[in-house]
This record gives structure tokens, C-alpha cells and sequence, in this order.
């Protein structure tokens, strides 16, 4: 390109270029462009001087060149693919005509914030140091699916529409994403606090070597799902304090070593899945204070240190079969907790009952671990046929499966005093007078109902009419008693 050809205002870009100057064309009291806006020529600059720039513009001995343009209006197509740039790059407060494509570029730094894009094409882009689009408002597709960062990616405060969302989903149609970063290297944080996405963000199979931040975003993408992050890898933290999503929310196999923080939350997607986290690694998961999640919670599989929830956030409908966890917070009596696991959509699941009673112990709270035991057979004799259902019913009415050891001595006692007394009132016949010792109601009492005690009361008399049925109930009732104590000291035993 000849220098002739340069416009008043690109012969201020094209100068400033080689000092590094910037060059702002906003007035003193301008805001932030919105979608349509339209500048004149004094503030239109074409995208191919833009390029003749940071591919071979003029160097000036001593200085470091750099493009940094503030409220410019950019016309034509940045095209830069494949690229090498070896200057900065800041186009702040800018608004582009046609979507730039950067795909394979090489950049320094990259800085578009609080500009206005058609979308943005830059998969497989390298950028060495920071990639900022803060403020952005983007109406179409930003594709950085492969991008290699080597600082941090900025989304704060970003608006991602795209006019290609219909507004009924096709559930036969998979969805195009309004933000592509899977398989992405980011070399330190991902922040988009503020971020409001109309559609689907794609973060399947990135790697992030620090956080990721979604405080305070909205993920809009009823019926559909709003986060695919499948297979995620986080440095540090996940966070999502406050955030607004509406539809799925995937992060299926994701590794997050310590936070995912989900304070203040609101899930809803009512129509299926509205958090997924099966296979997922994690420290610690955060739910604290957050809305009712409005969709089904699925969590199998998933392995976590510690998880933050409380019984009022818990869905209707959750999936936890494998799910493992150290400590549940914050502490609640057993009798809170138990009734959550039968949201499980599947079937009867023993292992969720043992993480259950595993987090109480480590809390030192063993009597909320024997309540949930306790409630874990009883869930399990309803899978039982009817005559183990019985007997189940028997052994929990009399020693509460063994977890309530002083029922049996409170049935014990109050059997032994009512037959007592009823036999001190009206003494058995002896069956053999001149041989028969001394009656006495209490010990003859034992004698029916311990069968492996005899202090030869019973051997020696023989009661008549009602009291002889009222003898072999005691009898009977002795021997179950004694039977299920037994088979309750054995699973105590077998427990410890």
C-alpha cells in the first residue's frame, strides 16, 4: 500500500505506529460503543492498513512499535490468519465492520476490550501474553477453539449473542456455540465475571493453569445446555458465585483441584440435567446459600473432598450412585440428610447411605452414623420379598436392626415385670408337690423367657387355662428376642 493513500485518520494510526503512541478518537465525555453504531471518516480506519501495519509497517531505530487505537471504526476484514505479529496489539473502544479472522495467528498481545464485533474467528490462535476482551459486545460466534494463551483470557463484563440461535431448540440439531475455547491452553486464569452468553460456551477439554471465574455471569440457553465443559482441567479454582445459568451446566470429568464454588448460584433446567459433574474430581464443591436447583443434580461417580449443600438446595431428582465425598457441611442431624437420598432416580443405593454415614463419622458423630445405617436397612428391606420384609420388621421393632440395643432391654424388662406380676397373683400348679421348690413369680418369669438361663422354676411348674397360653408367648417372644439381640450383636460387631 502506498502512504498516499491514507485517510487524515489513518495517517495518525500509521504514524503513531513505529513510536508505540496511542491514538484515541472518542471525545472526552463518549461511552462505550453499542451494536450499530456508525462514526464518520474522521474516525474510520480500513482493516487492510491495519494489517500492512503489524505485518511489515515502518520500525524506527530505539523504539518499540505498537497499535493502539481507542474508538475507531474499522471497515473491511482484519484478516491475519496464519500471521506472525510481532507487536502489540490494543484496538480498544473500536468497532468492527466484518468479523476479523485470526486463525493460526501468532500475537504478542491481544487487547479488543470494550469493542464491538460482528464475532470472532481465532481458532488455533498463539498469544504470548494476555488476551483481553473485556466490555466486548460480540453479535455472532467467538471461535478460539485450540487457542494457545500463554497469560490470562479476560471476558469480564462480555456480551455473546448470536443471531443464529433460534428460538425454539431443535433437539435433533446440535448447538452452535456463542464462545468456542475447548481443547484450549490457557496459561493463567480464564476470567469472565459479569459475562452474559445468549447461548451455548464450549470449554470441553481445555486446560486452565490457573482459575476459571464466572461470578456473577449469565448463561442463557433455555432448554439447551449453557457451559459444555466436559473433561475441563483447572489450576487452582472453579468459580461461579451468583452466577445465573439457565439450561445445562456440563462438567462432566472435570479436574478442579480445589474450589468449585457455587455460592449464590441459580441453576434451572427444568427439561433435564441442570448440573452435571459425573466423574468429576474435585476438592471442594460449594453450594452454599444457592437457589433450589431446578433440574436434575448428577453427581455419579464424581469424587470430592469435601461438599457444601443444603437440604433446601437439593433438587427433586438427583443421580449419586458412586458419588464419594470426605465431609458433607454444613453438619445437620441425620434425620435432615436422610430423606435426600431418595431423590436418587435409580434404584436403592447401599454406597450412598455408607458415604453418608462415612461423613458423620469423620465428623465424630456417631449417632447420626448409626441413624443413617439404620435408615439404610430399612430402605433395603423394601427391595426384600414378603417374608424377609417380616422378619426385617421384627428385628427393627425389637432391636432396631441392633442400632437400638436398649429397645430389647425395654421389651426384656417390661415382659419380665408383666409376667411377673401376673404369675405372683395366680401361682402355676406344681407339678410335683412334695418335690417342687419354693415358688417365686420373677424367676419363674426368666425361666420362659431367657431359654439358656434355668433356675428350675419353669421344669417345676405348670400353669393352667389362660396363664399356660400367656407361659408360651413368653416363651416364643424369649426366643425372638433372643435371636435378633443375637444377630443385632453380630452386625455391631461385625461393624466395628
Amino acid at each position: 500500500m502506498e502512504i498516499t493513500d491514507l485517510t487524515p485518520a489513518e495517517r495518525r494510526v500509521w504514524d503513531a505506529f513505529p513510536l508505540g503512541e496511542s491514538v484515541d478518537f472518542r471525545d472526552s465525555d463518549e461511552a462505550g460503543p453499542e451494536p450499530g453504531t456508525l462514526w464518520g471518516p474522521e474516525r474510520t480506519v480500513r482493516a487492510r492498513v491495519l494489517r500492512a501495519l503489524l505485518l511489515d509497517g515502518p520500525v524506527r531505530d530505539g523504539e518499540i512499535p505498537a497499535l493502539k487505537v481507542l474508538g475507531a471504526h474499522i471497515t473491511g476484514r482484519l484478516d491475519l490468519r496464519y500471521g506472525t505479529v510481532e507487536h502489540a496489539v490494543r484496538l480498544r473502544y473500536c468497532v468492527f465492520e466484518s468479523v476479523p479472522v485470526l486463525y493460526g495467528a501468532q500475537f504478542r498481545t491481544l487487547v479488543l476490550s470494550h469493542s464491538v464485533l460482528p464475532g470472532l474467528t481465532a481458532g488455533a490462535i498463539r498469544v504470548d501474553g494476555a488476551l483481553r476482551m473485556t466490555g466486548c459486545r460480540f453479535t455472532d460466534r467467538v471461535r478460539l477453539a485450540g487457542a494457545h494463551v500463554g497469560g490470562a483470557v479476560f471476558l469480564d463484563g462480555t456480551r455473546l449473542e448470536s443471531p443464529l440461535t433460534p428460538a425454539v431448540p431443535d433437539p435433533g440439531e446440535p448447538p452452535e456455540a456463542v464462545l468456542e475455547l475447548n481443547q484450549a491452553l490457557i496459561g493463567h486464569d480464564l476470567i469472565a465475571r459479569g459475562l452474559v452468553a445468549h447461548g451455548l460456551i464450549r470449554l470441553n477439554g481445555a486446560t486452565v493453569a490457573g482459575d476459571v471465574n464466572f461470578d456473577d455471569a449469565h448463561l442463557l440457553a433455555p432448554g439447551r445446555t449453557a457451559l459444555h465443559a466436559e473433561n475441563l482441567t483447572v489450576g487452582t479454582d472453579l468459580r461461579g458465585m451468583r452466577m445465573r445459568a439457565r439450561g445445562r451446566v456440563n462438567l462432566s470429568g472435570a479436574r478442579i483441584p480445589r474450589h468449585l464454588n457455587f455460592a449464590y448460584v441459580r441453576l434451572c433446567h427444568p427439561e433435564g440435567q441442570a448440573l452435571r459433574a459425573s466423574s468429576a474430581t474435585i476438592g471442594e464443591l460449594w453450594l452454599r446459600e444457592a437457589a433450589p436447583i431446578e433440574g436434575v443434580l448428577n453427581l455419579r461417580g464424581a469424587q470430592l473432598d469435601l461438599f457444601h449443600i443444603a437440604p433446601e438446595v437439593w433438587p427433586d431428582r438427583v443421580r449419586i450412585d458412586g458419588l464419594s465425598y470426605r465431609s458433607l457441611t454444613p453438619h445437620l442431624p441425620a434425620e435432615q440428610r436422610l430423606p435426600l437420598l431418595e431423590h436418587e432416580e435409580g434404584s436403592y443405593l447401599p454406597y450412598a447411605y455408607e458415604q453418608l454415614t462415612t461423613a458423620y463419622r469423620t465428623a465424630g458423630d456417631d449417632a447420626a452414623a448409626r441413624t443413617v445405617q439404620l435408615a439404610k436397612l430399612r430402605r433395603h428391606r423394601r427391595t426384600l420379598p414378603r417374608h424377609a420384609r417380616l422378619w426385617g420388621h421384627l428385628q427393627d421393632l425389637t432391636v432396631g436392626y441392633g442400632f437400638r440395643p436398649m429397645r430389647a432391654a425395654g421389651w426384656l424388662l417390661a415382659l419380665l415385670l408383666g409376667g411377673a406380676l401376673t404369675f405372683a397373683l395366680h401361682h402355676p400348679h406344681p407339678l410335683k408337690p412334695d418335690e417342687a421348690p419354693e415358688f417365686n413369680a420373677l424367676f419363674y418369669t426368666v425361666d420362659l423367657l431367657l431359654p439358656i438361663i434355668g433356675f428350675g422354676q419353669e421344669s417345676a411348674f405348670a400353669p393352667q387355662g389362660w396363664y399356660q397360653w400367656l407361659s408360651y408367648t413368653l416363651i416364643v417372644t424369649g426366643w425372638i428376642l433372643a435371636t435378633t439381640i443375637a444377630a443385632g450383636i453380630s452386625r455391631s460387631l461385625s461393624r466395628q
